[in-house]
């Protein structure tokens, strides 16, 4: 058995150093290729991350309310930095290291469920031939690290249940609190888990009184992160949760459950592939069934919490939310680990390689590696023809800035502000809503009184909070002039500065 453990590590290690690797030159090509930033979010994530220090009123409350805090505490420093701050290498690599994370994960898992090296290979191969999914973990975005945590949260819940301990690791805690503090879709998952763990501790025969012990050991630590972020929330913005306002609503999918579950169906089995996805929800659905059915395999409903996430975009949609691909990757990367999971599952001779070898190649026909135009990587472009516009903007403000401050909606802005640092513009020139009451007098006596620039975004989402300001009263761009625009972006200059 001792033989066994180590050959599962060793295959789990050899598998996330070749996902890491392949996301390294992943990386390499989209870096070469000017991609790695294109994504507006991924600018925005490493402004929160600067201007905690980076300020006209630096300080922890800069962490803002409306992200989860992990992914901009650890870029926090590095980002001071302007090379890691303007190209965002370093966010890149921690990205693909969780990458590399969520293959040993994603392998581990397979193993100890099914004991086949061909299933655990078949889910790696599935999450490294993933076009969409190599192009996000060379970014800075968030997701890479969602995904490393939530694999490894599911990992160790569900060993933790089948070793029948009664103890809770140290470690599991910590990575419960990690995860709770990563992204939203985290919740859902932990959520999920917890209650498959409860689940399987029952079915398993565990006294009530040890099993409410054991539950409650778990969830405090993700119940205190939360209730930590909570507070936050609460002392920074007023507001205890941020559930709206950063936004246009659309009427695509609001209000329309059914349109919507299509949506979210849609958007998996376009960067999954077809084939992929229906084998990976059939898996999920054999899993449900076999935990209801024997109380032996009550532990597998712990990794079909993978798909909790699915919840979020489903809210999110029919509440109004624009609809955006992006939001189904944890669905993306759950459907190749339990792909993965079906060639563990099969025992006849080579009928596992054969399965691998079929998912492969569908992914490959329905989503090529070498394809460009992989769902995410386009909707990752949506800014760049306006980024380029802005330009414009960029020269004029550049040409004539003496050091005055600018203000601008952080919200609506945040990623035009990240590019604007090659020209020398650090986050503590701007006047944005992390500085609090300054920013709310701004708001309440127009910009001329307390800023030499102003920046509007006029068209994104119907406009930021300036230039809503600007058309409900014209007299708050008043002592201000207008003096060029562009990618949707208006630059206004106080008049008392022209000479």
């Amino acid at each position: 058995m001792y033989y066994h453990l180590l050959s599962d590590y060793r295959t789990s290690r050899l598998l996330a150093a070749t996902a890491a690797a392949a996301g390294t030159v992943a990386w390499i090509v989209l870096l070469r290729a000017d991609l790695v930033l294109t994504h507006y979010d991924a600018k925005a994530h490493l402004v929160v991350a600067r201007r905690v220090i980076d300020s006209i009123t630096p300080g922890w409350q800069q962490i803002g309310a409306v992200w989860l805090p992990l992914p901009h505490l650890i870029q926090l420093f590095p980002t001071q930095i302007d090379y890691f701050y303007q190209t965002g290498v370093f966010g890149s690599l921690v990205s693909i290291a969780c990458f590399g994370v969520t293959a040993y994960a994603a392998a581990r898992l397979v193993l100890a469920i099914t004991g086949s090296t061909a299933g655990a290979t078949t889910a790696v191969v599935l999450l490294v031939l993933n076009p969409n999914l190599l192009y996000l973990q060379a970014t800075p975005m968030t997701e890479p690290l969602l995904l490393a945590v939530s694999f490894m949260t599911v990992l160790w819940l569900y060993e933790w249940v089948v070793s029948g301990a009664d103890e809770v690791p140290a470690r599991l805690g910590w990575l419960l609190f990690a995860a709770a503090w990563t992204r939203y879709e985290a919740w859902l998952i932990i959520a999920s888990g917890l209650v498959a763990v409860a689940y399987a501790l029952w079915r398993r025969g565990t006294p009530v009184p040890t099993l409410v012990r054991r539950v409650w050991t778990l969830g405090r630590w993700p119940g205190g992160a939360v209730a930590l972020f909570l507070i936050n929330s609460r002392v920074t913005v007023g507001s205890w949760f941020v559930a709206g306002g950063f936004y246009a609503p659309d009427p695509t999918y609001a209000g329309q459950a059914a349109k919507t579950l299509v949506a979210v169906w849609w958007g998996t089995h376009q960067m999954s592939g077809y084939v992929v996805e229906v084998v990976a929800l059939a898996v999920a659905a054999t899993f449900l069934l076999r935990a209801v059915a024997r109380a032996a395999d009550a532990a597998l409903l712990v990794p079909v919490a993978l798909f909790a996430p699915a919840v979020l975009p489903f809210s999110a949609f029919v509440s109004g939310h624009p609809f955006r691909i992006r939001y189904m990757i944890p669905l993306v990367a759950a459907c190749a680990l339990f792909a993965g999971l079906s060639a563990g599952l099969l025992r006849a001779r080579h009928a596992g390689t054969l399965v691998a070898t079929v998912l492969a190649g569908s992914l490959a026909i329905e989503s090529p590696l070498w394809d460009g135009s992989a769902p995410l990587i386009v909707e990752a472009q949506w800014d760049v023809p306006v980024s380029l516009n802005r330009r414009a903007v960029t020269g004029c403000l550049a040409r004539e800035y003496r050091g005055e401050k600018i203000l601008a909606s952080m919200a609506s802005l945040a990623h035009y502000m990240q590019e604007l640092s090659p020209d020398g513009f650090d986050i503590a020139e701007f006047i944005h809503e992390g500085n609090g009451v300054i920013w709310d007098t701004a708001l309440e006596t127009g910009a001329a009184p307390h800023a030499g620039w102003m920046l509007v975004e006029e068209e994104s989402e119907g406009g930021d909070v300036l230039a809503q300001a600007i058309r409900h009263d014209p007299t708050f761009a008043q002592g201000m002039t207008r003096v060029c625009e562009g990618g949707g972006v208006a630059l206004y200059r106080r008049t008392a500065l022209r000479q």
